[in-house]
């Protein structure tokens, strides 16, 4: 049976990240998607503009509205923007007793535009990261939820993991895109194991806008569908190097462009 898969996220109008790329990784890799708004934007391939945020309450009876009534196999949860967004999904999360769920600590756009207020930060380590089955930070993301420096190499990059692990992430895919060199290595990272290395092909494109949505939505999307999150980490970090590979062939702005969610999809001379 099709996987339902919610959404709690932010929205993007050019398309590339936030709701409109979950549900669009989602439908690909064969989930039904669901979603939750937690912000608006004005925002396009050259960065954001304004935010909206959408209240707590609304947020809250959005939530209680849809799993009052439908099944949810797997949870992508995004841009949260403050506290009350923050604390409202995590009790939500307690109160319907969400399962797979995979958190992106959403906090800087691509374009370096907050999306996080920095005071709820906080909120997210202690509310969110040990209620999610997965927290799927950046280096950036990782080093704010710390309270530490970023670091630069793969060796800190273990050392980090470990600390996520010890504030009370279940597992933590620290993600290593910012780091130099001919390859992306991104570390899974669970109690009581060493952390596994998923490397990729470093591809040159300018149009990786919503790369982090789309790796979080592709392994909340493949979860129910796989045996454990080291399948579903392995064929989402394969899904996106291919939206990646192909994504000069979308033109959908003058900036950095988002990664070919339907590559596999859609007809091309070149696929």
């Amino acid at each position: 049976m099709t996987p339902n898969i919610l959404t709690i996220a932010g929205s993007d109008p050019s398309g590339g990240a936030g709701i409109q790329a979950d549900l669009k990784t989602f439908s690909a890799l064969g989930g039904y998607g669901m979603s939750v708004l937690t912000a608006l934007t004005a925002q396009a391939t050259t960065g954001v503009t304004g935010v909206f945020p959408v209240p707590a309450e609304f947020v809250r009876a959005q939530l209680d509205t849809l799993l009052s009534d439908a099944k949810v196999d797997a949870v992508k949860i995004g841009m949260l923007g403050d506290t009350d967004v923050i604390n409202a999904v995590a009790s939500a999360i307690d109160d319907h007793g969400l399962h797979n769920v995979v958190l992106d600590p959403v906090m800087v756009a691509k374009s370096g535009d907050r999306l996080l207020a920095v005071e709820a930060i906080a909120a997210v380590r202690d509310q969110l990261v040990p209620r999610a089955d997965l927290i799927t930070p950046n280096l950036p993301e990782s080093a704010e939820l710390l309270g530490e420096d970023e670091v630069h190499d793969l060796p800190a990059m273990r050392a980090q993991a470990g600390r996520l692990l010890d504030i009370g992430a279940k597992r933590v895919l620290l993600k290593g895109g910012h780091l130099a060199g001919e390859s992306s290595t991104d570390l899974l990272a669970e109690p009581g194991s060493s952390p596994q290395a998923f490397s990729a092909e470093r591809l040159p494109t300018k149009n990786t806008h919503g790369t982090g949505c789309t790796l979080s939505s592709a392994i909340a999307a493949l979860r129910p569908q796989r045996r454990d999150f080291y399948e579903a980490v392995r064929e989402a970090k394969d899904y996106l190097t291919e939206a990646l590979r192909y994504a000069d062939d979308l033109n959908a702005g003058r900036g950095k462009g988002p990664v070919h969610h339907f590559h596999a999809l859609w007809p091309a001379d070149d696929h």
